[in-house]
């Protein structure tokens, strides 16, 4: 038996934000048995620690259909975890992931895990070319007209890349009409992880829903690692507030699946370059369960 818990973060409500497997002792599973137990956890995506010790957290990551090279809520999930089964108590800690190192830091409110922060792997951002916008909106089930021409559509990542689409105002992210067809075409064409659609709420607050065919995902609840590469696409566009050379802001994300989450973002900035991103949230266990290795 292989023991594993359901964790919904961004969210302390049970039943909202984007829900996780963790499995915190996967040392003797081989990856196809990771494969097995992901996809029978039926979660957007499961981590699984092969290792701890030392301040390091040797984790893995797979969708119900394949491995993936990092993934932001299941990370949120799995340092709640740790905190509450008392491995974690605040001290320095570090993932070490197949995009490289992620440090987390754990927020306590009157003595119990509430927050858990991750610096996100390295932000990069790459054009897109504008003749794709009427492709790009028509993917999603809108006219090119409704897209936003004064934010950024552009490729950016912290891990995993997506091509973000801005969109006039929230009203139209809670209509579209994705053709996830066409959106997994586009996503190998620019090569890129998902199709992920935002909208202006305020100075530095976002509504956002993500498309992932590609990774065996329709839509992603809350995403963590996307959220991040979104600010850090727009803070390296000047489209944020910066205040001491760091530029903070919220996506909500969700609320279309009636599972809604908020990301936290702090974005550090020097000059005109993203120097870290920074994602926080808070989770909620949902349940724990055993799987039969066979």
């Amino acid at each position: 038996m292989t023991l594993y818990s359901e964790v919904s973060a961004f969210t302390r409500t049970p039943g909202h934000g984007n829900r996780a497997g963790v499995v915190l002792d996967a040392a003797a599973l081989s990856e196809a048995e990771m494969q097995r137990l992901a996809a029978f956890v039926g979660a957007p995506e499961t981590v699984f620690v092969t290792r701890m010790g030392g301040g390091l957290v040797q984790v893995r990551y797979f969708t119900p259909t394949q491995e993936v090279a990092f993934c932001g809520h299941a990370t949120v999930a799995l340092g709640l975890l740790l905190a509450q089964e008392g491995h974690w108590s605040g001290e320095a800690l570090a993932l070490e992931t197949l995009v490289g190192r992620v440090p987390l830091r754990l927020v306590s409110e009157a003595g119990a895990p509430h927050q858990v922060w991750m610096q996100q792997p390295r932000h990069e951002h790459r054009p897109v070319d504008r003749t794709l916008r009427a492709e790009l909106a028509a993917a999603l089930g809108l006219d090119a007209r409704m897209v936003h021409r004064g934010l950024p559509l552009a490729a950016a990542s912290t891990g995993l890349w997506s091509v973000f689409v801005p969109l006039l105002d929230s009203l139209l992210l809670d209509a579209l009409e994705p053709d996830l067809e066409a959106i997994a075409g586009l996503s190998r064409r620019l090569g890129v992880d998902s199709v992920y659609a935002y909208a202006p709420l305020g100075v530095s607050r976002f509504a956002a829903r993500d498309f992932a065919p590609l990774l065996g995902i329709p839509e992603d609840p809350v995403t963590g690692s996307a959220g991040g590469a979104l600010l850090g696409l727009l803070a390296a566009h000047g489209r944020l507030p910066l205040r001491s050379g760091r530029a903070c802001g919220v996506i909500y994300q969700g609320h279309a699946l009636g599972t809604p989450g908020e990301v936290e973002v702090e974005v550090e900035v020097r000059g005109e370059q993203v120097v870290a991103v920074h994602v926080g949230g808070c989770a909620t266990v949902e349940r724990q369960g055993a799987w039969p290795r066979r």
